[in-house]
């Protein structure tokens, strides 16, 4: 990685680019600043089509400005975090931000401000092109010769549908601003600075709250989206199962790596880290180390979702023989889990519960775990005092949208405790995850963990399986390994 050199004070008088302290080079002639100055083309973009979100951007702005009329809404995007030293870790727009604009700009903020008692006028403010005349473009470590380029201001606004201005000017004008205002925290100090004497954290929290019930039902760009980054998982899953052998020959490292290139290849990013549990690692719920051993014999339970370019991810498991054939007792306990979760997606209509699919998948656990001598029945007793909690322990699923678990600081009267509608997805996602050390169970049983996980979409006469194409049952996983190694 090349190092930023150092560079003199901004000559316009603005505020100085920051210096390497150890750069190579120890200032700049005059003779280069004005070299680079000049000799550059122009290459501003023209008849740029608007993002294909931007009409549904559109319809969500509106729906929060009827929810707050004569109130200033500040809605930032975030800032870069430090990974090390002057490296950062790669930006992730805030997903509100992103929900609302359709845009992922680093330092962006979305203000809507009130056009009297009803209405809003929305602005969109980023940081315009670097400036080509103080030398930012090349001195400073955000400069475009550095991270690359960034729209100009009157590009967004043909992309975005939104009239843009320069964010460096917001936090001045928001400090003057008069009025009722909320905002969204945890992403921009400065921002959140610039308002401290002007909001509450009750009255922000409510704002966050309702955008984050505005995403429980997906419009149709977002069920696209979401179908996109599943169809993308399921090629990685076939990415992992074709170098088995070599993950056998490395470590679970190797099946991280490769899910991972798929999801850079087709999408942004992996929706969340990537859960590659082999053997006993299975029975944690969210092992991300993916440093162990992958054995034949063993299961491997992966967890993994490709985010897609717009930032929609999938979140699918599949629990599968490292040597392509289940043995008899992981079979029996696979095939518990499918059953279970057969009940919960059959659960899933408009007009259930939402705590309906989670029940149903739960009731089978809790059968198997009596029949099978574990515990001591009835299904009623155990499902009563939770007891099956030792070996699945966790809820059957999620809300799944821009956040892989999305939705999460919605009311619990419109979330768990809501009624399910067309168009929300969610995951139904049981297991039963039996540790290496628990003496309760028979010695075979320990160190064995299943979960199966799809992606259903709630639709007006019941549901739809985003994630159909990934086998399912313990026969078609095996069929299916079996024909992906040939």
């Amino acid at each position: 990685m090349t190092e930023q050199q150092p560079a003199p004070e901004n000559p316009e008088g603005d505020e100085p680019i920051k210096q390497r302290k150890n750069g190579l080079y120890p200032a700049v002639s005059d003779e280069l600043a004005a070299n680079m100055k000049t000799g550059w083309a122009d290459t501003e973009l023209h008849d740029l089509q608007p993002v294909e979100q931007a009409p549904h951007t559109a319809r969500r702005r509106a729906e929060l400005s009827a929810r707050f009329p004569g109130e200033r809404l500040v809605i930032p995007a975030g800032n870069l975090k430090t990974r090390s030293n002057d490296t950062e870790y790669s930006f992730r727009a805030s997903t509100e931000y992103v929900y609302l604009t359709g845009d992922q700009s680093q330092d962006g903020v979305l203000v809507l401000e009130p056009t009297g008692p009803e209405g809003h006028r929305a602005t969109i403010y980023l940081l315009p092109r670097s400036d080509r005349e103080n030398g930012e473009f090349w001195l400073d470590g955000q400069g475009e010769l550095w991270v690359g380029r960034r729209h100009s201001l009157a590009e967004a606004e043909q992309l975005l549908g939104l009239p843009a201005k320069d964010v460096r000017e917001l936090a001045g004008a928001l400090r003057e601003a008069t009025g009722p205002v909320r905002a969204v925290r945890g992403h921009d100090a400065g921002i959140e600075e610039a308002l401290t004497d002007k909001v509450t954290a009750e009255r922000d929290e409510e704002l966050r709250v309702f955008i984050s019930e505005q995403r429980l039902v997906k419009d149709a760009f977002e069920v696209g989206e979401l179908q996109k980054a599943v169809d993308s998982t399921v090629r990685g899953f076939e990415d992992v199962v074709k170098v088995l052998d070599k993950a056998e020959a490395t470590s679970e490292r190797y099946i991280e790596g490769t899910f991972f290139l798929r999801a850079r290849v087709e999408g942004n990013d992996v929706g969340y880290g990537s859960i590659c549990a082999a053997g006993p690692h299975a029975t944690t719920l969210h092992w991300v180390r993916n440093d162990g051993a992958v054995r034949s014999g063993d299961l491997l339970l992966l967890d993994a979702g490709v985010e897609t370019n717009s930032l929609y991810t999938a979140d699918v498991t599949r629990t599968l023989p490292i040597n392509g054939t289940y043995d008899a007792l992981q079979r029996k306990i696979y095939d518990a889990v499918y059953e279970a979760q057969e009940a919960g997606i059959a659960a899933v209509r408009p007009g259930a519960k939402y705590r309906d699919f989670h029940d149903a998948a739960q009731r089978v656990l809790a059968e198997k775990l009596v029949e099978w001598g574990l515990i001591e029945g009835p299904a009623e007793r155990v499902l009563e005092l939770g007891l099956q909690r030792r070996w699945t322990l966790h809820g059957t699923g999620h809300m799944l949208g821009l956040d892989v678990h999305d939705c999460a600081v919605a009311r619990t009267e419109t979330y768990v405790d809501g009624v399910l509608e067309p168009g929300m997805v969610l995951t139904v996602e049981p297991g039963l995850y039996f540790q290496a050390d628990d003496t309760t169970v028979p010695e075979e049983y320990r160190g064995i963990g299943v979960r199966i996980e799809d992606d259903i979409l709630v639709t007006e006469d019941g549901n739809r399986n985003l994630s159909a194409a990934l086998p399912r049952t313990s026969s078609d996983v095996e069929a299916w390994m079996a024909a992906l190694k040939g």
